[in-house]
């Protein structure tokens, strides 16, 4: 086989057989991935960050950190639910089963809109509960319960989404989500913009122009999304009908099996993120500003591993229809390292500068000094992060979803949250110090995920964790 430029250079240091996708197509798969993950996760973030940075008050610029950390949980969470469609969808896709990949997405859609109002609801009704619960002073749940209520009613509809994009995955179709979320982000930058400071006739609302700003976009991207599924070419051929019967009680048994243990494995480490605010919290509004910025900035340098493993999973669910099995080994050495060199380039620049970048969201100065001391050791860590997020979204693909959400459990509730809690209260004079040690077993504990995960690829068992219904 005729090799690119690309695919003889990174082959020549790290020899694979023939098996599996080029790089030239997985980094094809990559880019559309890439930019919906840096405007999802990252770039729309950072922008309104930066625009609530604007109002200079360090009070608002924690509780919009503190409610991210909330809501990337959230995120997490839908994605696990909707990652079934992927899985479903793509096993089916890869064995040329339309009819049957576009019932399952039908069918998972609507479980995944129920879980998506009932967790929309809970969010509304609960908010102040939520931010007394996460430890934060009273001025901060006094800004923050109206804007975790408007943002509820957009995570509603981040959730369908969500849906919609999982099932295009399965179809290897990552340039529509892309150009649709594209356009979402549009919306969302000129109406974060005006609704924050009143531009343009609009009323300043400040902190809560931000949720009203996520709302709307999210309402374009839901109507853009469902409408290219329900009269697209490519999409009728797989016969989606939102309003048709569904497949039966045994579609849905499946649908939720796999449903509620990525729900879990990917709540459980967002979690984690939930739990160090806590931990942070009795250090101040400074350490917990801190905190959100270094979190931004790890999270902006780990898209590409993150756009990587959405990659994985539906590689290898494709993959495992065929049960190609050399072709599932190879992708996932090759995201590895495609994945490690985009990350730590990424982490290179910021730790060398860190920092001229998280001085462009401190414009009191207040804790620059103390975020740019700790980001940099932190930065080497990630490499485990970075490892077991493919691991665990390889055996997604596969289906053997039960052994990444009980490891992520264990792992999370037997060794981080106790270490961690040991550490917050450890009497270390240097808050820097403190502050590097609880976050940093973090990263230790996914060393001990990436263990686990690669034990059991290297068992072999992960190949008959999942059967498709016939």
């Amino acid at each position: 086989m005729k090799k690119g430029l690309l695919s003889f250079c990174i082959e020549s240091v790290w020899p694979l057989g023939e098996a599996g996708e080029s790089y030239r197509n997985i980094l094809r798969y990559f880019y559309p991935e890439f930019i919906t993950s840096l405007v999802l996760y990252s770039l729309l973030s950072l922008l309104d960050a930066r625009f609530i940075a604007e109002l200079r008050s360090t009070s608002l610029y924690a509780t919009l950190g503190v409610s991210a950390v909330l809501i990337h949980f959230i995120t997490k969470c839908a994605e696990g639910a909707a990652g079934s469609i992927t899985i479903l969808s793509g096993q089916y896709n890869g064995v040329g089963l339309k009819d049957k990949a576009g019932q399952a997405f039908v069918d998972a859609f609507w479980v995944i809109m129920a879980i998506g109002l009932v967790v929309a609801a809970a969010l509304y009704f609960g908010a102040y509960y939520i931010y007394a619960l996460l430890g934060v002073s009273g001025k901060m749940i006094h800004l923050g319960v109206p804007f975790l209520r408007v943002r509820a009613i957009g995570i509603f509809f981040m959730f369908v989404y969500l849906a919609c994009v999982a099932f295009l995955r399965s179809l290897k179709n990552t340039k529509t989500p892309m150009q649709i979320f594209i356009v979402g982000a549009i919306f969302f930058v000129i109406f974060d913009y005006m609704l924050i400071f009143g531009v343009a006739g609009m009323p300043k609302l400040g902190l809560l122009g931000s949720a009203w700003a996520t709302l709307i976009q999210y309402l374009v991207m839901c109507s853009l999304m469902l409408g290219y599924i329900l009269f697209d070419r490519e999409c009728r051929a797989y016969s989606v009908a939102l309003f048709r019967p569904t497949g039966g009680l045994g579609y849905i048994t499946k649908i939720m099996s796999l449903s509620w243990p990525m729900i879990i494995d990917k709540a459980t480490v967002a979690a984690v993120y939930l739990w160090l605010n806590a931990m942070i919290a009795p250090m101040g509004k400074y350490a917990l500003a801190s905190y959100g910025i270094i979190r931004e900035m790890e999270r902006f340098a780990f898209l590409p591993a993150i756009a990587f493993a959405q990659i994985v999973t539906f590689l290898v669910s494709n993959d495992f229809g065929r049960k190609n099995w050399d072709g599932i080994t190879n992708n996932i050495k090759k995201v590895i390292l495609l994945a490690g060199v985009a990350v730590f380039a990424i982490l290179l620049v910021f730790s060398l500068m860190p920092a001229v970048f998280i001085g462009l969201f401190d414009q009191k100065h207040a804790f620059t000094a103390f975020a740019s001391s700790v980001f940099p050791l932190l930065s080497i860590l990630v490499f485990f992060d970075l490892v077991q997020l493919v691991l665990s979204a390889a055996l997604r693909g596969a289906g053997d979803v039960k052994i990444v959400m009980w490891t992520r459990v264990f792992v999370v509730i037997g060794f981080f949250c106790p270490v961690s809690y040991i550490f917050s209260w450890l009497a270390i004079s240097d808050q820097s110090v403190k502050f590097f040690f609880i976050y940093a077993i973090f990263y230790v504990g996914s060393a001990l995920m990436s263990l686990v995960y690669l034990l059991r690829f290297r068992s072999g068992a992960w190949k008959g964790t999942f059967k498709r219904s016939e």
